[in-house]
């Protein structure tokens, strides 16, 4: 589509919302955890890879976003990645017992690791440049609004009913969004042709999910102390080792390590991952601790995790103002 041509004025509202369903589920069920430990019979440790699994999985599967829009055309894999989340967003709900629910967040977190990308990339490719600071102002509200309110959301969803709703309240969302994406995502060319670094995918993939498993059982294993915990973190080293070494001598690597020589993008990147690490961290932790070890109700938890979610509201609020300026 051409950057001189409008946009279809409902294309931003799909994909914001599309994008917040998907950021939404990241923290959601973190209020949901100490329900879910009474209905499945789970201590602690277990029933937290409800987050766990569906992060790494979510991770691991971005990495792969750029090669499968290439090869099966944009639109159509954002279409396929809203649906899938939807439909495992029932399955969640619909969960019987911690396996499945475990199972049904890995799909889940596989089909939704490909929306925000996907949707940025689109974002970029329809507006003309000089609308760039306005669309992804408004752009960024679904995708760092959804973590911040998700743990309010979810509390007050449990309160009134169950915790399962916590994953319902996706299916109206998600509705809306693909119908949306639908009627007005542009379609791009697809490249067939492209070839798929295999090897350097396995090398990250094996190394993203060998550190969240020592990261996440290392605490009650007393760390290192323990052989499953030594074995861990040698496959991430080991694996990481290997995705260095790839990267800079194979032909067509997954990750082209040029990137990174454009500063705009290596500071980018570096200061993603730093308020990533912070907001995912406490939004993670804060609401089993309140609940848990400190017996909040699930409302009064609500309330205190509730003004993160004001504060950004004000601040993307402010950049949205600040990108309409003529200088922005």
């Amino acid at each position: 589509m051409s950057r001189e041509n409008e946009p279809h004025p409902l294309m931003m509202p799909s994909l914001v919302l599309g994008t917040f369903i998907c950021t939404l589920d990241s923290t959601i069920a973190a209020v949901a955890l100490p329900h879910m430990q009474g209905t499945f019979s789970a201590n602690q440790e277990q029933v937290a890879w409800v987050l766990t699994s569906y992060i790494v999985m979510s991770a691991i599967m971005t990495s792969m976003a750029g090669y499968l829009a290439d090869r099966f055309g944009r639109r159509r894999l954002y279409l396929v990645s809203i649906a899938g989340f939807t439909f495992t967003s029932l399955l969640c709900g619909l969960a019987m017992n911690l396996e499945e629910m475990v199972i049904f967040r890995i799909l889940q977190g596989a089909f939704g690791a490909a929306m925000i990308p996907l949707a940025q990339a689109t974002v970029l490719d329809t507006y003309p440049p000089a609308k760039y600071g306005q669309a992804m102002a408004m752009f960024g509200t679904g995708v760092m609004f959804g973590p911040i309110i998700g743990p309010t959301l979810g509390a007050w969803l449990i309160d009134l009913d169950s915790w399962r709703w916590v994953f319902f309240i996706n299916l109206p969302v998600g509705v809306l969004a693909y119908m949306g994406a639908r009627a007005t995502v542009p379609s791009t060319d697809q490249d067939s042709a492209r070839p798929f670094d295999f090897s350097g995918f396995a090398y990250l993939a094996l190394c993203i999910g060998a550190v969240q498993l020592m990261l996440d059982r290392g605490n009650a294993l007393s760390w290192f102390e323990s052989m499953e915990v030594v074995i861990e973190a040698f496959v991430a080293v080991a694996s990481g080792y290997m995705f260095v070494v790839h990267i800079f001598t194979h032909r067509q690597p997954f990750i082209t390590p040029a990137i990174f020589r454009d500063r705009n993008f290596a500071s980018a990147t570096i200061i993603s991952f730093a308020v990533g690490f912070n907001m995912m961290a406490t939004m993670a932790l804060l609401p089993p601790m309140l609940q848990s070890l400190l017996g909040y109700p699930v409302m009064l938890t609500c309330w205190i995790l509730a003004p993160r979610g004001v504060m950004l509201g004000f601040s993307l609020s402010s950049g949205l103002c600040w990108a309409q300026l003529p200088c922005c």
